[in-house]
């Protein structure tokens, strides 16, 4: 197997992997959809590593001989730019019914699909691209749409964890420019 190039654009380009570790990989993220959608919010802030990083990079419409700085860099703004201990605050703040943003608690439904797998820069670390949906509905007639695709790596974890794997760092880039939802209240 190859390395995902995470600063990368999305590439076409076909990896060969292992049938099974594709299976289980995919049932990590399914396993990790279905805890946000169900508001398991403290089971899911467990997936991550104490060194996480959790990112999501503003986006900015570029010409075609600037498309390589469409996505910003590492040392520019971000949406989100967070870490365990930041990660673990929001779960609280959202979980607590005194997040105006989340209260009444949104509705998500979340889509994961297209998962690449490559092995990581670290021994046996993986590195995962996959493309994802969100939709959010709250109140009676708000609606939002996240789509985008993720950049994940993942650490094994150890075997009486109970999940496969465990998220060392997230880089999430949104399709959209410009953002329509009056906030990012939801994690992706």
């Amino acid at each position: 197997m190859t390395t995902i190039d995470r600063t990368a654009t999305p590439t076409s380009v076909f990896r060969k992997t292992d049938v099974q570790l594709q299976h289980e990989v995919e049932q990590f993220l399914f396993a990790e959809a279905e805890l946000l959608d169900q508001r398991r919010l403290q089971e899911w802030i467990d997936l991550f590593t104490e060194d996480v990083h959790y990112w999501l990079p503003t986006r900015m419409t570029r010409t075609n001989r600037e498309r390589h700085r469409e996505i910003a860099d590492e040392n520019e703004t971000a949406l989100i730019d967070d870490d365990k201990y930041f990660l673990t605050g929001r779960v609280r703040r959202y979980t607590s019914g005194i997040s105006w943003s989340e209260e009444p608690p949104s509705r998500t439904r979340r889509l994961i699909t297209n998962v690449r797998v490559a092995t990581g820069a670290e021994p046996g670390e993986l590195d995962v691209v996959s493309n994802f949906y969100v939709y959010r509905s709250r109140l009676e007639r708000h609606q939002d749409w996240f789509i985008g695709e993720r950049f994940d790596t993942l650490r094994p974890a150890d075997p009486d964890y109970g999940y496969p794997y465990r998220i060392a760092a997230r880089k999430i880039v949104l399709e959209q420019t410009t953002l329509l939802a009056p906030s990012i209240s939801i994690f992706l």
